[in-house]
């Protein structure tokens, strides 16, 4: 605890005072340009990654980036996307994966659950990462079925994002882009999922 309060100090007394009309704007309301969906994986720091700033991403987190498609239940993830397009008119939501996700090696192996079954129940949503698994890459080496895997479950949340309600609206209607991730922690590299290809294309390509 006293590594967050030294830090928090530092922010007073070094970042805040820099940026006080910033946050005077943002203490007033939030006008974020991006829905950003991923992982709870503590290595994925969006602001970071992106040189996003305060205000800038409306960000849903969870194990496994998951966005359940259910008629039932109300869930965190569901209502933050619903939200963020509907209130906050997001323009682009994005959904990340990440290299050496514990949801998906837990997919893999069910051993790893033992003991956690509110964890086991909610990991049935990233089940049907397997039917779009992606080529193996041979630059992931050893990591490269589970990292297909982990690509495959973009995509199988990419399509249930779709279905959300808002998201299909907003989409017919031409006001809401939908876009696929897969960081590399590794490399600090993204790779976009191309429709039109099938397949992962890192930037730049």
């Amino acid at each position: 605890m006293e590594r967050l309060i030294e830090g928090h100090k530092r922010f007073l007394r070094e970042v805040f005072p820099g940026r006080r009309s910033h946050f005077h704007l943002l203490a007033e309301g939030q006008a974020p340009e991006w829905l950003f969906i991923t992982c709870s994986d503590s290595r994925v720091v969006p602001d970071m990654v992106l040189g996003t700033e305060p205000g800038d991403l409306f960000i849903a987190r969870n194990a496994g980036n998951v966005v359940p498609l259910t008629s039932q239940d109300v869930d965190g993830c569901t209502a933050t996307i619903e939200y963020a397009v509907k209130v906050l008119k997001v323009k682009d939501a994005i959904l990340c994966g990440h290299s050496d996700c514990g949801a998906l090696k837990a997919a893999l192996d069910h051993s790893a659950l033992e003991g956690l079954p509110k964890a086991e129940r909610w990991l049935n949503h990233v089940e049907a990462a397997f039917g779009y698994q992606q080529p193996l890459n041979p630059a992931d080496g050893e990591s490269a079925e589970l990292a297909s895997l982990i690509r495959g479950n973009v995509v199988a949340q990419l399509l249930n994002l779709k279905a959300q309600p808002a998201v299909r609206l907003a989409m017919e209607e031409g006001l809401l882009r939908v876009h696929g991730w897969y960081y590399d922690i590794l490399t600090g590299r993204i790779e976009q999922y191309d429709e039109g290809l099938r397949r992962f294309v890192a930037w730049g390509e």
